[in-house]
C-alpha cells in the first residue's frame, strides 16, 4: 500500500512562505519523515487574475485584453504590470544575492517568450488564412502557466535554501518537444523521483494535448493535484487552505459558533462546488471518490488540527445538518412566455444552449407551465450578453433578471421530518422572505433563494436552528 500523500497548497496560503513552511512542510502527518508527500502549488493569491481576467469582477488581465483587442498597446502594459508584481513577491521571498537572480532570471525568461508569442500570433493572425480564435486556448493555458511555475520554483527553491530536498517538477510542457496527454505528463515527470528521499513541488497547471482549461478552466490545479493522486496511488490527498470547513462562515455566525465538520462525504463536496465553495471541482474529486482516495481539508494556519475528511462512503449516524453555505451575487433570470406551454422542452434546450455558449455556471433552476427561471453565477457584462441573445431568441417572452442570493443547508444525511418546516420557520423569524425553495428526493440539501440584503440574517438563522440547537446530534457526526 502507498505511504505517500498527495498535497495541494492553495493560491493564499502561498503567499505566506514561512507558515506553508512551518505550519506544512515541517510538520507532516507522519512524523518520522518530512518525505512521502507530493505538493501541488497554486500560484501566488491573485497572479491568475492579472494573467487572465479577475475571477469574482470579470476584469480583463493579459489575456482577456489580448483575446478581445489585440493591439500591443493594450495587453502589454498588463503584462509589465504582471512582471512588476511577480518580481515583488520575488524580492520579498529572496534576499539579495545569487538565488534572487536565479528566480528573476527564471520568471523573466517565461514571461519573455509569452510577450515573443503573442507578439508573434498577432503578426501571424494578420494573414486572412489564419484566426486568432483557432489559438485562444492555448494562449489561456500558455500565460495561466506562468502563474504556477513561478510560485512552484520559487518554493523549491527556498525549501532547498532551508535545507529540505525539495525538487521542482514543472508540468507545463514549456518548450516541451512534444504534446502528452495529461496522464503520460505525469507519469514521465515522477519517474525519477525518489519520495523516500526528495520532496516534489509541482506546477497546479500541467499542459496536455487537449487542453485542460478547455473543461476545467480555473479548476486546472484541482485536476492535476487529482490525477497525481490517483496515477501515483496516493494514501490521502491533501487540500491546505486558509480556513477550516466549518458548519457556516465564522465571520457570519461568529468564531465560537461555526465548528470545523470533521467528517463528510464527496457528496456533500459536490453540493459546496456548485455554491462555488469549492473543497475540490466534482470533476477532481470523481477520479479520487472512484479510486478510494479520501480527501483531507486542512486549514494551513492550524497544523495541529487533523481537518475534515472526505470519504465516498460517510453518512452520519444521524440525521443532521453539516454545513450552512451561501453565495451572494446571484442572477435570477426569469423567461416566462404563455406560448411556452406544452413546449417546455424546446424552451429549456434553447435556454441551455445559450448559456453554454457564454460557459454560464447554473446554480439551480425552476421551472412551471410557462416559466423557466436559471439561478447564475455570473458577472454582469457577461449576463447582458446572455440576456440580448434570450431577448433575440424568445421575442414574444417576458425576460426578467433580479440580483439574489442562495443560501443552502448541506448534510450527508438529512432525511428527517419536519426539517424544511424548521428552516423554513427560522428564515421568516428573521422577517426574510423566501423568493424561491429547492429540495430534491435525496435530500442531502435544501436551497433558499432571498434578496441579497437578506443573506447575512438567512445565514445566521439556519445556522442557529439547524446546527447550533442540534449540537447533540452534530456531535456525533463530528465524532466520526
Amino acid at each position: 500500500m502507498a505511504q505517500h500523500t498527495v498535497e495541494k497548497i492553495g493560491g493564499t496560503s502561498m503567499s505566506d512562505y514561512h507558515s506553508v513552511r512551518d505550519n506544512i512542510i515541517f510538520k507532516p502527518a507522519q512524523k518520522h519523515t518530512m518525505y512521502q508527500r507530493i505538493f501541488v502549488v497554486s500560484a501566488y493569491g491573485g497572479m491568475t487574475d492579472k494573467l487572465l481576467e479577475h475571477k469574482k469582477t470579470g476584469d480583463a488581465g493579459v489575456y482577456a485584453l489580448f483575446a478581445y483587442d489585440r493591439h500591443q498597446n493594450n495587453w502589454l502594459p498588463a503584462l509589465q504590470e504582471v512582471k512588476k508584481a511577480m518580481l515583488e513577491v520575488n524580492h520579498s521571498l529572496f534576499e539579495a544575492g545569487d538565488l534572487r537572480d536565479k528566480a528573476d532570471a527564471f520568471l523573466n525568461s517565461r514571461l519573455k517568450d509569452a510577450q515573443e508569442c503573442l507578439e508573434d500570433l498577432y503578426r501571424l493572425c494578420q494573414h486572412g488564412h489564419f484566426s486568432i480564435s483557432e489559438h485562444l486556448a492555448t494562449v489561456r493555458e500558455m500565460l495561466a502557466s506562468i502563474g504556477e511555475a513561478h510560485s512552484a520554483w520559487n518554493m523549491a527553491h527556498l525549501l532547498q535554501r532551508d535545507g529540505v530536498k525539495a525538487v521542482f517538477v514543472d508540468l507545463t510542457g514549456w518548450n516541451a518537444p512534444s504534446h502528452m496527454s495529461l496522464d503520460e505528463r505525469i507519469v514521465d515527470a515522477f519517474k525519477g523521483v525518489d519520495l523516500n528521499r526528495e520532496l516534489p513541488i509541482a506546477t497546479g497547471y500541467a499542459h496536455s494535448e487537449t487542453g485542460l482549461m478547455t473543461t476545467f478552466d480555473r479548476g486546472y490545479s484541482e485536476m492535476t493535484f487529482s490525477r497525481i493522486a490517483v496515477l501515483t496511488q496516493a494514501r490521502e490527498a491533501v487540500i491546505h487552505k486558509e480556513f477550516h470547513l466549518s458548519s457556516a462562515d465564522p465571520r457570519l455566525v461568529g468564531e465560537t459558533k461555526a465548528v470545523p465538520i470533521g467528517r463528510t462525504n464527496y457528496d456533500v463536496a459536490d453540493q459546496l462546488a456548485n455554491l462555488g465553495m469549492e473543497a475540490i471541482h466534482p470533476k477532481a474529486a470523481k477520479g479520487l471518490r472512484q479510486n478510494s482516495i479520501s480527501l483531507r481539508v486542512k486549514n494551513t494556519f492550524e497544523p495541529e488540527h487533523t481537518g475534515t475528511l472526505i470519504t465516498g462512503d460517510y453518512v452520519s449516524d444521524v440525521p443532521c445538518v453539516e454545513i450552512i453555505a451561501g453565495c451572494r451575487g446571484v442572477f435570477a433570470v426569469e423567461i416566462f412566455d404563455q406560448n411556452m406551454a406544452g413546449e417546455i422542452d424546446r424552451y429549456d434546450i434553447e435556454i441551455l444552449e445559450t448559456l453554454k455558449q457564454f460557459n454560464v455556471h447554473i446554480i439551480a433552476k425552476d421551472i412551471n407551465a410557462n416559466t423557466i427561471t436559471h439561478y447564475l453565477a455570473i458577472n454582469l457584462k457577461i449576463l447582458k450578453r446572455v440576456l440580448d441573445v434570450l431577448s433575440e431568441r424568445f421575442n414574444s417572452a417576458e425576460i426578467t433578471q433580479r440580483k439574489v442570493a442562495i443560501i443552502s443547508a448541506i448534510g450527508s444525511d438529512m432525511k428527517t421530518t419536519g426539517m424544511l418546516a424548521k428552516a423554513v420557520k427560522a428564515i421568516a423569524s428573521e422577517e426574510v422572505n423566501v423568493l424561491a425553495m429547492h429540495q430534491s428526493m435525496r435530500q442531502v440539501d435544501m436551497q433558499f433563494v432571498v434578496d441579497e440584503e437578506d443573506y447575512e440574517k438567512a445565514i445566521c438563522s439556519l445556522h442557529e436552528e439547524l446546527v447550533e440547537s442540534h449540537n447533540h446530534g452534530l456531535a456525533i457526526c463530528l465524532a466520526q
